[in-house]
């Protein structure tokens, strides 16, 4: 149903700090997508800014503040976060000392940057493959302040601008045309080229900091929590248009958007369902069951074209399911997805001729495919470039590609395995 806007005007502004120039991205913005393909940390993807002292700032001297090139030298670092860049082919991490880029195909080290003071970055965001990346400072020595971003250009080695909060920030979620802010309360969205606000957004507590936007599409599509449990917000910036989506009768736990913003899949703080809306009309596409017992679900993603969706939760069991999703025309109609699913026998419950009889979870959609996983860590997924992939990030430094065959229903096969916190030898 539409609600009225909970999308407020420009006010109040955060502090902008005034210590540096006014940022100008509009040269990487203009740039096509395809130039972006490969990172090169040393080219410069955005137009520079001038330097300018930055006598009695937080900020440290690059030339001072900066470590080499490899930060996890002599013993492990310690993770605080850990995320995929905007085209999943790549992720970064926050640690104890610093932050680091790494491509997943083939596996290896973008770069890595330490601050020699061992200051913390926590949350931390790419924009795609640039130089660009925007962080928060995390730990017993944060490099920063937990209530400001900072947004670091790496061709330059230095933070270009920074933004400063009441709150602490609890996540950052980057466009090429905006940056997105999100407080326990509180979501910001600014125009990246500049740092204007366009708007903020009134939510309910959000200490996860649930923010998901699109990447693809020509307009904005924001989701975040609403005012109430378990509802959600859908902003089609377009439109001018707000979704409200009464998601789970729970606390909302995570949510995943698809590129084009067009499906959203959200689970609660129980973590056995799972459900698919679309966000044009807030309906319920589909339902599928994690398991029965509880659980806390770490991530969820979405196929490129939506044929699959992948779950990671504390059960240590990464989970895909399918999906009876027509992306050319999303009814919808339950006769038209039965007839066109892709979910193999196995995956439906042999129970389904006496629903009505027995519980609900007998005649639930259960996944195609399971990835288990080892030890207690928290773990990220998301799907490969090739077919039937997924790749599996976790806060322990494992780094997991494994392969799916969504016809046998049997356990996925382990492709490789890396740790990208494990100590590196000092460069010659």
């Amino acid at each position: 149903m539409d609600t009225p806007s909970p999308f407020s005007p420009p006010f109040p502004l955060p502090n902008t700090s005034s210590k540096f120039q006014s940022l100008n991205l509009q040269r990487y913005l203009e740039q096509p997508e395809a130039q972006q393909h490969q990172l090169q940390p040393q080219q410069a993807a955005v137009e520079q800014v001038n330097d300018e002292s930055l006598h009695g700032s937080s900020i440290k001297n690059p030339e001072s503040g900066v470590g080499s090139n490899h930060v996890f030298v002599n013993h492990s670092a310690t993770a605080y976060h850990v995320t995929f860049n905007q085209d999943y082919g790549c992720f970064a991490i926050g640690t104890d000392r610093g932050f680091g880029v790494y491509n997943c195909v083939p596996f290896g080290e973008s770069f890595c940057r330490n601050f020699e003071n061992i200051g913390g970055i926590g949350i931390i965001e790419m924009l795609f493959r640039s130089n660009i990346l925007a962080f928060v400072g995390h730990g017993d020595h944060p490099q920063y302040p937990r209530n400001k971003v900072m947004i670091w250009d790496d061709q330059q080695s230095r933070c270009i601008h920074e933004l400063c909060f009441r709150s602490e920030v609890r996540r950052i979620r980057l466009r090429k045309d905006c940056l997105v802010v999100v407080l326990e309360h509180k979501i910001f969205v600014y125009n990246f080229s500049n740092l204007e606000l366009l708007f903020q957004i009134e939510t309910t507590t959000n200490p996860k900091g649930l923010c998901e936007v699109s990447q693809t599409a020509d307009q904005l599509v924001l989701v975040c929590p609403g005012l109430q449990k378990g509802q959600v917000w859908v902003k089609h910036n377009a439109s001018k248009s707000t979704k409200s989506i009464v998601a789970h009768d729970s606390v909302l736990a995570c949510f995943a958007l698809t590129r084009e913003g067009n499906l959203l899949a959200t689970a609660s703080t129980k973590g056995t369902l799972i459900r698919i809306f679309n966000t044009l009309e807030g309906t319920l596409l589909q339902e599928v069951r994690r398991g029965l017992d509880r659980a806390e679900i770490y991530s969820l993603s979405f196929s490129p074209t939506a044929q699959w969706l992948a779950v990671s939760s504390d059960k240590g069991t990464v989970h895909v399911f399918s999906l009876k999703v027509n992306l050319g025309n999303r009814s919808t109609d339950k006769s038209n997805c039965s007839s066109n699913s892709r979910v193999p026998v196995a995956a439906s419950s042999s129970f389904s001729f006496i629903r009505g009889a027995l519980p609900k979870y007998f005649s639930s959609e259960w996944s195609v495919a399971q990835f288990r996983l080892p030890g207690v860590s928290q773990y990220i997924v998301t799907f490969g470039n090739e077919n039937n992939t997924l790749t599996i990030l976790g806060w322990d430094g494992s780094f997991f590609r494994c392969k799916f065959d969504p016809a046998s229903g049997k356990e996925m096969t382990q492709l490789e395995y890396h740790n990208f916190l494990e100590p590196e030898e000092p460069c010659n």
